[in-house]
């Protein structure tokens, strides 16, 4: 049995949603806030959200981005806003489908049923989930070459991220500066390595809290640089 989040405000709405969804052999469960909502979704295993875009305490696109940013689950928004731009916005986010209050509960039966058939396809292809490192609030998304600090993503260079990806992959292991700059740069140094100095700096300038006293990348003085775990 699928398993359903609604995050909704407007009771009414949200229990009507539920029983056509229950009686339509759903598992459902609703949250009135945004922001308890979205530590629920983030924590918990649900098949598919219903999400209202205007919510108390987080709105709907913060949540949505959240979700994307951790999840392929389906996400329907729903509003009473009709205006294009907010459409344009919700799903240049993530979200799956966006639907504009009122419409019938027949029809987002109808709209669920389609996205968890095409969710479940997709999954019974064999579509991999993105290859994704996670330490100590760093994510890095090497499919998507994405990289997020605290849930706050960040900006690298095509080589900033090579680097920063490789040292993360091989943790608790001491490069030299020749040897990174051979693996990323796939050339011998020839005696100019700081080039990889200055990379470092830059990523450091980025995911670190303090970069006098680095979380993520150390320096081993006299030999190179290592990724603590």
């Amino acid at each position: 049995m699928s398993k359903i989040l609604i995050i909704e405000d407007e009771e009414a709405i949200a229990d009507l949603e539920k029983d056509y969804l229950e009686l339509s052999g759903f598992e459902v469960e609703i949250e009135n806030r945004g922001d308890v909502g979205l530590k629920r979704a983030l924590e918990e295993d649900y098949d598919l959200f219903i999400l209202d875009l205007m919510l108390p305490q987080v709105d709907g696109f913060e949540i949505c981005r959240e979700i994307r940013n951790q999840k392929n689950t389906p996400v329907i928004m729903v509003s009473a806003k009709k205006d294009d731009i907010d459409k344009i916005r919700g799903l240049g986010l993530g979200a799956d489908d966006y639907m504009t209050k009122p419409f019938s509960p027949s029809e987002l039966v109808a709209r669920v049923k389609a996205h968890l058939a095409r969710y479940e396809r997709l999954i019974g292809t064999g579509v991999q989930e993105n290859d994704i490192i996670e330490i100590r609030g760093l994510k890095i998304d090497k499919t998507a070459r994405r990289v997020w600090i605290n849930g706050e993503e960040k900006n690298f260079t095509t080589k900033e991220f090579d680097l920063l990806a490789f040292l993360a992959q091989n943790p608790n292991r001491v490069f030299t500066k020749d040897e990174l700059f051979k693996e990323i740069w796939d050339m011998e140094s020839i005696g100019d390595i700081a080039t990889v100095t200055v990379h470092i700096k830059k990523i450091r300038e980025k995911i670190e809290f303090n970069t006098a006293k680095p979380q993520y990348i150390e320096t081993i003085w006299g030999v190179g640089y290592r990724f603590k775990v």
